[in-house]
């Protein structure tokens, strides 16, 4: 199995760290690098392990035939990673959590 973002989720994720850090979810820029990295690794590590479902028409912006896995970090947010999987390859097209893209899973 291998997986692969996209180069709008990688620098979704390089991003995220700033945007955690100045909106002071975590005081220490290296807690939000953390956070993020063990992020990744999680989607990397078990995405093929995760039940996933057929992404709603609303996520075809980033790509047609999706399906989305969840990943709980803690008890205020889970990720929501959109992604196409085809000859074992995990291919992530989108990254969102329950307050920017759950309420389009409905």
């Amino acid at each position: 199995m291998t997986v692969r973002f996209s180069p709008e989720t990688a620098d979704y994720l390089a991003d995220l760290i700033e945007v955690l850090y100045l909106n002071d979810y975590f005081g220490f820029k290296e807690s939000a690098k953390k956070y993020v990295a063990d992020l990744a690794t999680s989607i990397e590590v078990t995405i093929d392990k995760k039940i996933s479902k057929p992404a709603p028409p609303y996520f075809d912006r980033y790509g047609k035939n999706m399906s989305y896995s969840v990943f709980k970090k803690n008890k205020n947010t889970q990720w929501y990673v959109f992604f196409n999987y085809a000859d074992d390859i995990y291919y992530i097209r989108y990254i969102g959590n329950n307050h920017t893209c759950a309420q389009y899973l409905l």
